[in-house]
């Protein structure tokens, strides 16, 4: 690589600063005051640097690989073989993010971020004998390499197997504390649960999974609503009981119970910001199964929906009604939830009183009063319901609808007044139709208090750093339904560094909208089908899913695979 080095330099500290600066990132006399302070403090420069976020890493670290002439790594990091695992030690690799490649004849190859980190190679020459080759990559492809080898937690892991009796495990499992960074790095079964939760806080998992299997324990981070192993390490199984019951203790779960399933909340701390986890468990043969879902604070608003122009307008129509039902449908995990917080927080002003009924309240609302259902008291949405009606409130958002009892009094409550929010579970907008009827709602009552039903799932979006061209065939397109003079623009993923090569990041929201307009009606009152009731739909301007999603394909946002994933022709059909 050609050196980037273009300006004299007097010092370390200036030669690190000129060649940050030279990868894009500020002014070198920035860069030396920041590198000053870092070696005042005893840190590592390389890492001050990286920290700032400021320059381009990979160019930045290929610097001085040039610069100091050690070879650039560019075999992939996805494993470690067994013995090398075993010769050299997660604490020493995971401390100082060094990635044993691999050991033959010539000696051992360890790929470094930092060639300035003496303290490591120090540690190194006293752990491993004989000769050290040293390579240089990049800090995420190194912690990726060793989270695959090692497994998460692996440093605190390994030091927790030795000499450890039931009581001492016990008594660390009743540590009250819920903060996640804490300084305290004594290995102990705290600190490992609190390093796989922080992982999964960092991969922006919306779910943690802890499955035991016949002779392992797998553990699972759902990340854009696909599931992803999490390697751990080597013989974690042993840790199963201790594992599960700390996180049951910090759940105020029964620890001892282990025959029926149980639900539970976790308060967390993060770098001060709070973390809500719902902790839910379920017996199995093989042991308890225990599922986490990660709520940190969120930001509401319609720009985070991904709506279009036509539907923010219809959306924003529909949230002026003085009252009627909006009705949002789709399967668990579709979003309903962050849609209707969305529709909450906008009507949330001091001219109104909104009082929500949830099972369980996942966000918390300022403003807004919200109430758990709680079945075991006879807490149902049709009771909570009621009693909110006397409590003179201008909107409603009632969880669910479950029953008959639950959609009779929301749709009493809309007729007199109020705006009233809930969800169903049904494929489309259509089904939101039929599954009030079927529920025994009379059709005239579906026509007078129903303003729209919306149908909604979540699709991936594509990674802005390595999205690339698509091509496909016209016979394909047409089979799929796809337009196309749009072709061109269709685009696919390729996978890099900052996406965990899935060629994904995030996810966004395709609607569905099926205002209830008088034709609709009409047929609703004759009780007319799904398949009769669609193509009115169409007519009157609703935009099927699929449709919708081929306008986020069109745009770039996401792919043909990722719509069809989530939608079925039957989107489409018109007929």
């Amino acid at each position: 690589m050609e050196t980037l080095l273009k300006k004299p330099a007097t010092s370390l500290i200036g030669r690190l600063a000129q060649l940050a600066e030279e990868c894009g990132g500020g002014d070198a006399a920035a860069w030396e005051e920041v590198l000053r302070d870092a070696a005042a403090r005893q840190h590592s420069l390389i890492a001050a640097l990286l920290d700032g976020k400021l320059t381009d890493e990979t160019r930045f670290l290929k610097g001085v690989s040039d610069w100091l002439r050690i070879p650039w790594h560019e075999e992939p990091m996805v494993s470690i073989a067994a013995p090398l695992r075993e010769k050299f030690p997660p604490w020493l690799a995971l401390r100082h993010y060094l990635f044993p490649h691999r050991m033959d004849e010539e000696g051992l190859v360890l790929v470094t971020y930092d060639p300035f980190n003496f303290a490591a190679r120090q540690a190194v020459a006293q752990a491993i004998p004989g000769k050290i080759i040293w390579r240089m990559s990049t800090r995420r492809q190194i912690l990726q390499g060793l989270r695959q080898g090692y497994g998460v937690g692996a440093e605190t892991f390994e030091q927790l197997l030795e000499g450890r009796d039931e009581n001492e495990v016990l008594a660390e499992l009743k540590q009250e504390t819920n903060v996640l960074d804490s300084e305290d790095s004594t290995a102990s079964v705290v600190s490992f649960v609190n390093q796989i939760i922080k992982e999964a806080l960092k991969e922006h998992a919306t779910d943690i999974h802890v499955e035991p299997l016949e002779n392992d324990l797998r553990i699972r981070f759902r990340i854009d609503g696909v599931l992803h192993e999490t390697p751990v390490p080597p013989n974690i199984r042993i840790l199963q009981a201790s594992f599960i019951s700390r996180l049951k203790i910090m759940a105020n779960l029964n620890i001892a119970e282990r025959r029926l399933p149980q639900d539970g909340r976790i308060n967390l701390e993060l770098e001060g910001r709070p973390i809500d986890v719902r902790v839910a468990t379920i017996p199995s043969v093989t042991g308890e199964s225990i599922s986490l879902r990660l709520l940190g604070q969120q930001v509401f608003d319609f720009d985070r929906l991904g709506l279009d122009v036509k539907s923010l307008a219809q959306i924003q129509q529909l949230l002026a009604m003085p009252n009627g039902i909006i009705l949002l449908t789709g399967p668990t995990g579709c979003g309903k939830s962050t849609t209707l917080y969305t529709f909450l927080s906008t009507l949330n002003t001091k001219e109104r009183r909104i009082v929500t009924i949830e099972d369980p309240v996942e966000y918390k609302l300022p403003g807004v009063i919200q109430i758990a259902v709680k079945s075991e008291i006879d807490l149902t949405f049709a009771t909570a319901l009621r009693s909110v009606l006397r409590g003179d409130p201008n909107v409603i958002m009632v969880g669910e609808m479950r029953d008959f009892e639950t959609a009779e009094i929301a749709i009493r409550s809309a007729l007199t007044g109020h705006l009233v929010f809930s969800t169903l579970h049904t494929n489309d907008a259509i089904g939101g139709i039929t599954r009030l009827i079927d529920m025994g709602v009379e059709p005239f009552l579906v026509t007078a208090s129903v303003r729209a039903f919306i149908a909604q799932r979540l699709v991936r979006v594509l990674c802005p750093d390595c999205k690339k061209p698509a091509s496909y065939s016209e016979e394909y397109l047409r089979q799929v339904g796809f337009p196309l003079e749009r072709a061109a623009q269709v685009l696919k993923p390729a996978g890099c560094e900052r996406c965990r090569n899935t060629g994904y990041q995030g996810r966004t929201a395709i609607f569905e909208i099926c205002v209830v307009g008088p034709k609709l009606q009409e047929m609703i009152i004759q009780r007319k089908t799904a398949g009769v009731l669609r193509p009115t739909a169409i007519e009157e301007g609703m935009t099927p899913l699929r449709q919708f999603g081929w306008f986020k394909v069109a745009e770039g946002v996401t792919t043909i695979e990722e719509v069809m994933r989530v939608t079925t022709a039957d989107d489409e059909n018109t007929e």
